[in-house]
């Protein structure tokens, strides 16, 4: 079998090494960094694995049947022109679901437990301890139920939040208040004070969270975002953590990545930032999962992760 490989990493050589160590017997034809055919690319490949590749690897890979996506998030995919019968594929977790639940855990125990106030209180030699929370007064809504959402939802739910979980379509959880649909949406916000969003980035859900729909959060509202930038408009975030209604935000993406040097989100006391750590792909797990799948479908069996290209995941 033939597979084309493209990863704009400056590790790329490791994964393509890790792919053709998990697939001896295919022919895989590295195409990172180039647009154009040239020696040892045929052209020919039934698969591709890729991470953002550039439309010329699809355009010049007339037969390709199988795109694997070299993470959970489609959207750098959705922006090529693909052909109508391409089936896109996408990592199940690899890995991801624990990284994610860790870091969500981590910033919702130090905004409830205000761990952030001990901090301050240590460089200026202050002993106080505060109130103690309430873990029921401070339910966490899980925006996105799908393999990454229900394994942080079921984190979240040892620590003794009370959890809503909301999607675009019913996902049931034992133990989890569920919502779906946009016209529960609002419901679904109104009952949540610490919001933590997993959406994947579609035409439907670019903007979701603007100044109307962050104010319906309960006050003192905190949002954890570990799914895209461009799910929360950034201006209304500011001004709704300014005016109060909220108290903070971790934010692991970001509309522009990285994060501009000029950008007030660097500088603001109640915001806390990361570069997009919160769920690493892992290079051994990803291409082991990549690998049985494409084994999968040359004895013609169904595989996991197919995306609903109309969806957008």
């Amino acid at each position: 079998m033939r597979i084309a490989f493209s990863y704009p990493d400056p590790e790329s050589g490791l994964w393509l090494d890790e792919l053709r160590r998990q697939l001896p017997e295919a022919e895989i034809e590295d195409w990172t960094g180039h647009d154009t055919l040239g020696p040892g690319r045929s052209g020919r490949a039934e698969h591709a694995v890729a991470w953002a590749p550039p439309q010329a690897f699809i355009d010049l890979q007339p037969g390709l049947k199988t795109l694997f996506n070299v993470g959970a998030g489609v959207d750098a995919l959705q922006r090529l022109t693909l052909p109508p019968g391409l089936s896109v594929v996408r990592l199940d977790d690899a890995g991801m679901a624990v990284q994610m639940a860790e870091y969500v855990c981590h910033y919702l125990l130090r905004h409830v437990r205000a761990f952030a106030r001990f901090e301050v209180q240590q460089q200026v030699g202050r002993w106080y301890q505060g109130p103690t929370p309430v873990r029921g007064e401070h339910p966490v809504g899980i925006m996105g139920m799908g393999v990454l959402g229900r394994h942080v939802a079921q984190a979240v739910l040892h620590f003794g939040f009370p959890v809503n979980g909301w999607s675009r379509s019913p996902h049931p959880m034992d133990g989890v208040t569920s919502f779906h649909g946009l016209d529960q949406l609002d419901h679904f916000l109104a009952a949540s004070r610490v919001l933590v969003c997993l959406l994947p980035l579609t035409d439907d859900t670019r903007d979701l969270l603007d100044a109307r729909r962050l104010s319906r959060l309960m006050p003192g509202g905190y949002l954890i975002n570990v799914a895209r930038g461009a799910l929360v408009v950034d201006e209304d975030l500011l001004q709704t953590i300014d005016r109060g209604h909220l108290a903070g935000a971790a934010l692991d993406v970001f509309r522009t990545e990285p994060l501009p040097p000029e950008h007030p989100f660097w500088r603001h006391p109640a915001i806390r930032v990361t570069p997009h750590v919160s769920a690493r792909t892992l290079r051994l797990e990803s291409m082991a999962q990549i690998a049985g799948k494409i084994r999968a479908l040359q004895r013609g069996e169904a595989v996991t992760g197919l995306v609903d290209r109309r969806r957008g995941y």
